[in-house]
């Protein structure tokens, strides 16, 4: 535990260092919001979220491109430095994740920053979300073959082998929780503060099992993230941006799936959970009813509606998932 908190606070220590710059930088290179009019994923005017949001213009976003870089680098040396003994695999499972997504992210970025149409990018929707299956079904894969997953726990029904299904089941749960945590990046702080909240409750998970590997990434991670949020607090300097809340919300699904406490991550991931709900019960309901069930969502826009200021928010969403992530450790570690 002591080896985990020293690399928490280097980590930390460096990319508290190193973001200022990375923030001038960003505004030098002019990676930031353009305009007061943005569109969801369909293409459609979002007018509730630009009111709210209008005045976040001109912040630079991309803040997840330099923890990835800040933590994949502390990574690979930590591996060689402290000696651990682990599956080579474990480290190009987290990292294929990390960057893998991180680049899907980045791409995302790139192409809301400028005015270039989206024909000459060439993806969609649609084409995002089949390179996002991709990407899983490869890392669902690799957790399959290499590591030799092929069972979940369910609580009181015991082990309960997937055999093949495992992989598409995997896959599933790494999109699903990289849709979740891009949708949940919506307001400052919000990602980021929870994402440290689940790193910190499996952190405590992976520690109980022993499990060096997966330990020293999550330190690292927190402490990278936790450098970031103190920019990304009401109001931000930076944002995480595509590329940090798909590479973030991936691997916490990855470190779900290989502590294998699947039920404990839905749990610990509880407020990602209620955002992507409500996100795809608006959408299931404007298709079969033809009209919103909300005037607007995911649920944090629409407490934003409700007349909920942002900073509330955000700190209730972090008590939430305080209270989420305790319940999920409960889960995680009772007999």
């Amino acid at each position: 535990m002591a080896q985990f908190l020293g690399l928490a606070i280097l980590s930390a220590f460096i990319t508290g260092i190193l973001l200022v710059p990375f923030i001038d930088f960003l505004y030098r290179i002019k990676l930031q919001r353009k305009d007061q009019e943005t569109r969801d994923p369909f293409n459609k005017r979002t007018p509730i979220f630009d009111k709210f949001n209008a005045w976040k213009v001109g912040t630079p976003v991309g803040g997840g491109l330099l923890i990835i870089l800040i933590v994949s680098v502390l990574t690979l040396w930590s591996y060689g430095l402290l000696n651990v003994a682990i599956n080579s695999w474990t480290i190009t499972v987290i990292l294929i994740t990390f960057i893998g997504f991180g680049a899907l992210g980045l791409y995302d970025d790139l192409k809301k920053l400028t005015n270039i149409p989206s024909s000459f990018f060439g993806l969609r929707l649609r084409h995002k979300l089949v390179i996002q299956c991709i990407i899983a079904l490869v890392i669902a894969f690799i957790i399959f073959m290499k590591l030799g997953y092929t069972f979940i726990f369910i609580r009181g029904i015991g082990l309960a082998s997937l055999g093949f299904l495992y992989i598409p089941f995997a896959a599933f749960v790494i999109v699903a929780f990289t849709n979740a945590a891009n949708i949940a990046d919506g307001l400052d702080g919000l990602a980021s503060g929870l994402f440290l909240i689940c790193l910190g409750a499996f952190l405590a998970i992976t520690s109980a099992q022993i499990d060096p590997s997966l330990g020293i990434f999550i330190s690292i991670l927190i402490g990278a993230v936790g450098a970031f949020l103190y920019f990304n607090i009401y109001k931000a300097r930076i944002w995480l941006g595509d590329v940090g809340s798909l590479a973030l919300g991936a691997v916490l699904a990855v470190v779900g799936l290989l502590t294998g406490k699947i039920l404990a991550l839905v749990v610990i991931g509880g407020v990602f959970v209620l955002e992507i709900g409500s996100s795809l019960l608006q959408m299931l309901w404007k298709k079969f009813f033809k009209r919103k069930l909300l005037p607007a969502s995911p649920l944090h826009l629409y407490l934003q509606y409700r007349g909920w200021d942002e900073p509330k928010i955000v700190m209730r969403a972090w008590l939430v998932g305080f209270f989420f992530a305790i319940l999920g450790l409960y889960l995680a570690f009772i007999r």
